[in-house]
C-alpha cells in the first residue's frame, strides 16, 4: 500500500478514465491500473505486527543490550540463570506489543468505519448501493447533500440546471465558506441516471498530486458520433472530504481513489514518535554500558593478574580439569569476560522499560478522567491515542495551531456599523447609536429597532434623539436604507428554503425575515452581514437567474444584476452593478478599508475611517460600502469594456484589473461594518499563557492574509503595539531574498520592539526552497509568526523546518480538520479538537481535547506533572541500580574474582521487579510536587522543566554519584561493622558469606525505598501502603523464603540466614546506622539547596505553605485544625516540601487567586464540600 505523504509512483504523466468503465470496442487499448478506494491510517497489518513491532522494540538499546545478554546466558557458563534475563525481556516485550497493538487496532477499526461507509454507484443502467473502498476510478457516484464525497469526483451533474452546486471544504483548508463548482455543459443535463447510461466520454488528467487547488485535465463527449472536447479545471473537481452543501444531490465521476485522493496525499506517512525523556534514557543506558563493559574489563584483567601466581591459579580445594588446562586462553579471557557481563549486568534496567510503560499507559487515563478538560456542551472528554508521549507535554516550545475551528467557533457574528459618520452598536437586535446622530439635539442613545419603525415619521418625532424635521428624519431612513441595500445586494449569498430555521428569535425578529430562508455564503463574513440586514427590516429573499429579490419593510422591490467585480487580494474589494426597479444603474462596493476609503469623493469619509481603527483595536473584521450611480452613457462604456476584458484571450487578468479600477472610482461612502468571528473561549488568556511559559505561538491557516490577521489581533496572537512584518505575494526566488533581508534588517535596527511575521503559502514556498536559513533567522527573532494560504503539506514543512533547525525544540501541533493532520504527525506531539470539522484531525492525533483552552492545564499540569515524575523514574531507576549492582562489584576483590555472587539469585531476580518497584511506580503515578492551581495560574513555573532540564548530565551524574555513595556504604558499613566480628551471635557462630550479602542487601532495599519516600511530595494512602508495605514485604519474604526448605528447590543457600541475622542486635544497629548516614548527607544537601538557592518551583512551594493552601495535596480538602507535626517537625517539612493530607489542614478562603472549580478526577480522597 502506498506510503501517505509522496506522490504515487505512475508511468505516464496523464491518466485516461472511461466513464462508468465503458472502454473502447475497438482498437489496441490497454487499460491502467488504479488503486481501490480504501483509506488506511494504521501501521501494523496481522501479517506483520510481530515482525515489524519486535524490529522497532529491539532498536530500544537496553532491549537489544538483554536480548544479548540472555543469548550469551544460554551459551556459556554463567553465575547467573538465564531466566534472570529472559523472563524480565519477555514481560517488557509483551506488554509493549499488546499495549503498541491495542492503540493500532483503535487506528483498524475507524478506518474500517470510514471504508465501509455506504455509497451509491451507477452501475448497469441502475442505482446500487456498496462500500466506500468498492468504489473504482471511472465510477459515476451519487453524493446527497450534506454528504462527504468518497473520492475525489468530476462533476458530471446536479439538479441545478446549470449543472453548478455547493461545497465546504472546512475539513480540508479549513474554510468554511461555500465554493461553487460546475459541470461542463454537455453532462450539467443528465440529471437522471437513465441519462447519465447513455453518456459516452473519456476524461484525461494529470496524474494525483498532493495540491489542493490544483487540477488539469479535459473531457471528450461523443455525441452523435461527433467528439465534444471540455477543459477541467478545480473548479470541476469535488475533493474527498469536502461536504455536499445547498445541493439536493450530484452525480460525478472518480478520477482519483483511495490513498491517491489529494485528501491522502496530504497525509503524512505514519511514524513512530520518541518522547526527548526516551532519547536520554537511551544516552544514559549507553553511558551505563560503557560503566558495565569497563568493569567486566577490569575484574577480567584482575581475575589474571592475580592468577599470575600458581597458588592462586590452581589451588588445592578447586582443582582443574584435563580440558580446563589445555583450553584456548584468549577463549578462556572472552568466557571470562562474558562471565562478568552476566554478573554486572543488573546495572542496565530493563525493568525501567516495564516500569515506563506500565507509568505511561496507567498514567494516561488521568488525562481522560479529569473533568476539567470536559466539555458539557459537545459531551466531549480527552482522549489519549498515543500514550507513549505523556511527558512531551511538559517540554513543548513552539505551539503551531490552525485558525478555523481550532482558535474560532466558525461563527461570524454582526456587532457594530458606522453609518454616515454615526455609529451603531447591535444590542438585543436594536441598533443603538453611541452619540447623537449628525442632525439630533441632544446626545443621548437612538435606538434603531428596524426601518419600519423609522418609516413612522410620528416615532421620529417622540424619539429623544430623532427630534428632528420630517425632512431629516426622511434623509436619516434614506441613509439606513441605502446602507442595508448595499449590504443586501453586494454579495455572492446563496439561499435555501428547505431549513425550517428561522434567520432570527427571540425580540429583536424583524417581522419582515421569512422564518424558513437558510443563507450559504462563499464568505461567512457576508452570511452575516446578510444576516444582520434581514434583522433590520431589509431582507434578501433569494435570486433567480438575473434577478436578485429584496423585500424593504414587507414590500419586494426586484434588482437586475448586471455585473459582479469578483474578489480578489490585489483590490481587495468586490462590487456589484444592478438596476434598481426604477430603472438606476447603481454600483455598490464592498471591500478593506485601504481598498475603499481612497476611492471615495463623498461621505463622512473621515469619521467612517476613525469607527474603523475603532473596530479594529477591538478584534472586529471590518469592511467599508460604498456606491456610485452611473447615467445611460457611463454605463454603456463599461458594458463595453467589462465586454472586451472578459473575452480576451491574453492577458486577460490585466484587462480586467484596468477595467475594475475604472469603474470603481468616484464612490460616495455609506459608511463600515464590523463584524466579530466568534472566538473560542478563552483562546486570548490561553495564548497569553503560552507565551508566559516560554512558548512561542505560530498559527498555520488556510485562510486570506486579511482574515487570519484580523482574528489574530482578536485573540492576542498579534499585540497593536507589535510591529507587523510581511512576507507576502513573493513572485521569485531574488525578490524573496530581497525582502527577507530588508526584514532582517528592520528586527536588527528595531531590536527593542516585539516583532510580527506573515507569510503566505506562495511566499513560503519560495523561502524554503532557496532561503531556508535566512527565514529561520527572521523568524526567531519574531514573537509571533502567522502562516495564511497554506498547503496542508506546507504546515507539516513549517513544523519540520523548526524541528531540525539547530535548537531542535520540541514541537506541539494542535487542529481540528484533515487539512490539520499532516502537521499533527509531523510534530512531536499532535493534538486534534473534536471540533465540527469531522474527526480526522482527532483519529490522528496524540491526544484529542475540545476546546483550545484545554492546552492550558494540558501542558501546565498533565505535562508538568508527567514530566517531572517519568524525570524523578529515569534518575531512581539507574540510582537504584547502581546501589544494587556496585557491592557486587566491590565483593569480586574479596573474592578473588572467581564471579561469586554476593546476593541469592532469587534476590537477583525480585530486587527490581518486587522489592524496589512499587513506590516509583505509584510515585510516578500520583506525585504532584506543587497544588495544580499553582501551576496553572503561574505559567512561568513551565520554563523550569523546559530543555530536559530534570534529565540533564549534570543531574544525571548526581544520581549516579549519589548511587555509587551509597553502595559504598553499604558494602564497606557492612564489611567493617560486622565482617571480621565474630561473637555477633549468642552461639558464637561466624557470619558467612550469604548473611553478609543479605545484610548488605537489607540496607540496600530500606535505603532506596526511604530515598523514594523522601522525593514524594504528596502522599496519599497508597502511597504508605506500597512504601512501607514495600520494605514489610521484603521482612516477611524473606522470613518465609529462607525459613523452610522448600521441596521444588534443587539448593537452598538462604536456609534459616535470615534468620539469624535479624536475631543478631548489632545487626538492627548496623541496618539502622547506615541508612541513617546514607540519607543524612542527602537530607543536609536538600535543606542547603532549599534555602540558599531555590528553584522557581521550591519557592512556589514555600509560598504555597504559607498561603490559604496550607498542602500540596490538591485531590483532597480537609478540615481546619491544628497540625499534628511538632515545630521542628514542620520547619523540616517546609523547608524539605513536604506535604501529609493527614496531618497538613488546607482551607480556601475567598480571595484565594487559584482556580476554584477543579473538578479533577484525581481525587482519592474523600472531599468535605463544606470547606473546599
Amino acid at each position: 500500500m502506498l506510503k501517505w505523504g509522496f506522490d504515487p509512483p505512475h508511468q505516464s504523466d496523464t491518466r485516461t478514465i472511461y466513464i462508468a468503465n465503458r472502454f473502447p470496442q475497438y482498437g489496441h487499448y490497454t487499460p491502467q491500473k488504479f488503486i481501490d478506494n480504501r483509506i488506511i491510517s494504521s501501521k501494523y497489518t496481522v501479517w506483520n505486527f510481530v515482525p515489524k513491532n519486535l524490529f522497532e522494540q529491539f532498536r530500544r538499546v537496553a532491549n537489544f543490550y538483554f536480548l544479548i545478554i540472555f543469548l550469551v546466558q544460554l551459551m556459556i557458563d554463567t553465575p547467573t540463570s538465564p531466566v534472570t534475563s529472559g523472563l524480565p525481556l519477555f514481560f517488557v516485550i509483551t506488554v509493549t506489543a499488546i499495549k503498541q497493538g491495542y492503540e493500532d487496532w483503535l487506528r483498524h477499526i475507524s478506518d474500517n468505519e470510514v471504508n465501509g461507509a455506504p455509497v451509491y454507484v451507477v452501475r448497469s443502467g441502475g442505482l446500487v448501493t456498496t462500500r466506500s473502498k468498492n468504489i473504482r476510478v471511472g465510477d459515476i457516484v451519487r453524493v446527497a447533500k450534506n454528504e462527504i464525497f468518497p473520492a475525489d469526483l468530476v462533476l458530471l451533474s446536479s439538479d441545478r440546471l446549470d449543472g453548478s452546486c455547493h461545497v465546504t471544504t472546512a475539513s480540508l483548508d479549513g474554510e468554511t465558506n461555500l465554493k461553487t463548482h460546475v459541470a461542463v455543459p454537455e453532462t450539467a443535463v443528465l440529471q437522471t441516471v437513465a441519462n447519465l447510461d447513455t453518456l459516452i466520454a473519456v476524461v484525461e488528467c494529470q496524474q494525483p498530486e498532493a495540491d489542493l487547488y490544483r487540477f488539469m485535465g479535459r473531457m471528450t463527449i461523443t455525441q452523435q458520433m461527433e467528439e465534444i472536447v471540455r477543459p477541467l479545471g478545480p473548479e470541476s473537481l469535488l475533493l474527498r472530504g469536502a461536504r455536499l452543501k445547498n445541493t439536493k444531490e450530484i452525480f460525478g465521476v472518480a478520477v482519483y481513489t483511495g490513498m491517491e485522493t489529494k485528501m491522502a496525499l496530504n497525509y503524512k506517512s505514519k511514524s513512530q514518535k520518541r518522547s526527548a525523556v526516551e532519547k536520554s534514557m537511551n544516552t544514559f543506558l549507553i553511558i551505563y554500558l560503557i560503566i558495565l563493559i569497563s568493569e567486566a574489563i577490569i575484574s577480567t584483567i584482575l581475575k589474571y593478574t592475580w592468577q599470575a601466581e600458581e597458588k592462586w591459579d590452581e589451588p588445592w580445594y578447586n582443582q582443574k580439569t584435563e580440558h580446563q588446562r589445555n583450553s584456548s586462553k584468549i577463549l578462556k579471557f572472552i568466557s571470562d569476560f562474558l562471565a562478568f557481563l552476566v554478573l554486572y549486568n543488573f546495572i542496565i534496567p530493563i525493568s525501567l522499560y516495564v516500569t515506563v510503560e506500565l507509568q505511561k499507559f496507567l498514567g494516561s487515563f488521568f488525562i481522560g478522567w479529569d473533568l476539567d478538560l470536559y466539555h458539557e456542551e459537545s459531551d466531549e472528554k480527552a482522549q489519549v491515542n498515543t500514550s507513549d508521549l505523556n511527558e512531551e507535554l511538559g517540554q513543548v516550545e513552539y505551539v503551531f495551531t490552525d485558525k478555523t475551528g481550532t482558535l474560532t467557533e466558525n461563527e461570524m457574528q454582526f456587532r457594530e456599523c458606522s453609518i454616515n459618520g454615526t455609529k451603531y452598536q447591535e444590542i438585543n437586535g436594536r441598533l443603538v447609536s453611541e452619540g447623537p446622530t449628525p442632525d439630533s439635539s441632544d446626545g443621548n442613545l437612538s435606538y434603531l429597532t428596524s426601518l419600519a419603525h423609522l418609516n413612522n415619521l410620528s416615532h421620529l418625532a417622540t424619539s429623544s434623539s430623532f427630534r428632528t424635521s420630517p425632512e431629516n428624519g426622511t434623509e436619516l431612513i434614506k441613509e439606513h436604507d441605502l446602507f442595508f441595500k448595499a449590504v443586501s445586494l453586494c454579495h455572492t449569498v446563496q439561499i435555501s428554503s428547505v431549513q425550517t430555521d428561522s434567520i432570527g428569535d427571540g425580540p429583536w425578529q424583524s417581522s419582515f425575515a421569512p422564518a424558513q430562508l437558510e443563507y450559504y455564503a462563499s464568505s461567512p463574513d457576508e452570511k452575516a452581514l446578510v444576516e444582520a440586514a434581514a434583522r433590520f427590516g431589509i431582507v434578501f429573499v433569494g435570486n433567480s437567474g438575473e434577478i436578485m429579490e429584496v423585500k424593504t419593510l414587507g414590500k419586494l422591490e426586484r434588482y437586475k444584476l448586471l455585473h459582479i467585480l469578483e474578489f480578489d487580494p490585489d483590490r481587495r474589494r468586490m462590487s456589484v452593478i444592478v438596476q434598481a426597479p426604477s430603472g438606476e444603474k447603481l454600483l455598490f462596493v464592498k471591500g478593506a478599508e485601504s481598498s475603499i476609503l481612497p476611492e471615495c469623493i463623498g461621505g463622512e469619509i473621515e469619521k467612517t475611517r476613525i469607527h474603523v481603527d475603532e473596530f479594529a483595536l477591538k478584534g472586529l473584521r471590518t469592511l467599508c460600502m460604498a456606491y456610485r450611480q452611473f447615467t445611460s452613457k457611463e454605463y454603456e462604456e463599461i458594458n463595453r469594456r467589462l465586454f472586451e476584458a472578459r473575452t480576451a484571450l491574453q492577458q486577460r487578468e490585466e484587462k480586467l484589473a484596468g477595467v475594475f479600477q475604472f469603474i470603481e472610482k468616484d464612490l460616495i461612502l455609506l459608511g463600515a461594518t464590523a463584524v466579530e468571528d466568534k472566538l473560542q473561549d478563552k483562546v486570548r488568556e490561553t495564548i497569553e499563557a503560552l507565551r508566559m511559559a516560554g512558548i512561542k505561538v505560530w498559527v498555520l491557516t488556510g485562510d486570506k492574509h486579511e482574515t487570519a490577521v484580523s482574528v489574530s489581533l482578536s485573540c492576542g496572537h498579534f499585540h497593536r503595539t507589535m510591529n507587523i512584518l510581511e512576507l507576502l505575494n513573493q513572485k521569485s526566488d531574488s525578490e524573496c531574498a530581497e525582502k527577507l533581508g530588508q526584514l532582517a534588517r528592520r528586527i536588527r535596527e528595531d531590536h527593542v520592539i516585539q516583532h510580527g511575521l506573515v507569510v503566505d503559502g506562495t511566499s513560503l514556498s519560495l523561502a524554503l526552497r532557496e532561503h531556508e536559513k535566512l527565514f529561520m533567522d527572521v523568524c526567531r527573532n519574531c514573537s509571533a509568526v502567522m502562516c495564511c494560504r497554506m498547503a496542508p503539506l506546507q504546515k507539516a514543512k513549517v513544523i519540520r523546518l523548526i524541528k531540525i533547525s539547530p535548537e531542535k525544540p520540541i514541537t506541539l501541533a494542535i487542529g481540528d480538520g484533515a487539512n490539520d493532520v499532516s502537521m499533527i504527525q509531523e510534530a512531536h506531539v499532535g493534538i486534534g479538537i473534536m471540533g465540527k470539522e469531522g474527526r480526522q484531525a482527532a483519529r490522528n492525533s496524540d491526544y484529542a481535547i475540545a476546546r483550545f483552552k484545554f492546552l492550558s492545564k494540558l501542558l501546565f499540569v498533565h505535562g508538568h506533572f508527567y514530566y517531572i515524575r517519568i524525570a524523578t523514574l529515569v534518575q531512581y531507576f539507574f540510582y537504584k541500580n547502581v546501589c544494587f549492582i556496585t557491592p557486587q562489584f566491590l565483593y569480586q576483590f574479596y573474592c578473588l574474582f572467581s564471579q561469586q555472587t554476593l546476593y541469592d539469585s532469587v534476590y537477583l531476580t525480585l530486587y527490581n521487579i518486587c522489592f524496589t518497584s512499587l513506590p516509583i511506580l505509584i510515585y510516578s503515578l500520583l506525585e504532584q510536587h506543587i497544588d495544580p492551581h499553582v501551576l496553572q495560574n503561574k505559567p512561568t513555573l513551565y520554563r523550569d522543566i523546559s530543555k530536559n532540564r530534570q534529565l540533564s548530565m549534570k543531574t544525571f551524574l548526581y544520581w549516579t554519584i549519589l548511587g555509587f555513595s551509597h553502595a559504598f556504604i553499604f558494602f564497606f558499613g557492612s564489611y567493617f561493622l560486622i565482617g571480621k566480628d565474630t561473637s555477633l551471635l549468642g552461639n558464637g557462630q561466624m557470619f558467612g558469606n550469604w548473611t553478609f550479602g543479605t545484610l548488605v542487601f537489607t540496607v540496600m532495599v530500606i535505603t532506596v525505598t526511604a530515598k523514594m519516600a523522601l522525593e514524594t511530595h504528596f502522599w496519599t494512602w497508597i502511597n504508605h501502603l506500597v512504601t512501607w508495605g514495600s520494605i514489610l514485604f521484603y521482612f516477611v519474604f524473606s522470613l518465609f523464603y529462607g525459613g523452610i526448605l522448600w521441596p521444588f528447590l534443587s539448593s537452598q543457600n538462604m536456609y534459616f540466614v535470615f534468620i539469624q541475622l535479624l536475631s543478631s542486635g548489632s545487626a538492627w544497629f548496623a541496618i539502622i546506622l547506615m541508612v541513617v548516614t546514607c540519607l543524612f548527607l542527602d537530607i543536609v544537601k536538600k535543606v542547603f539547596d532549599r534555602q540558599f538557592h531555590p528553584t522557581n518551583i521550591e519557592k512556589a512551594q514555600l509560598t504555597e505553605t504559607n498561603s490559604s493552601i496550607k498542602c500540596l495535596d490538591s485531590m483532597c480538602c480537609f478540615s481546619e485544625g491544628e497540625t499534628a507535626c511538632a515545630s521542628v517537625g514542620r520547619m523540616l517539612e517546609r523547608v524539605i516540601g513536604r506535604c501529609s493530607p493527614s496531618h497538613v489542614s488546607r482551607s480556601w478562603s475567598a480571595s484565594d487567586p487559584f482556580y476554584t472549580n477543579d473538578r479533577s478526577i484525581l481525587t482519592l480522597s474523600t472531599m468535605d464540600s463544606s470547606t473546599c
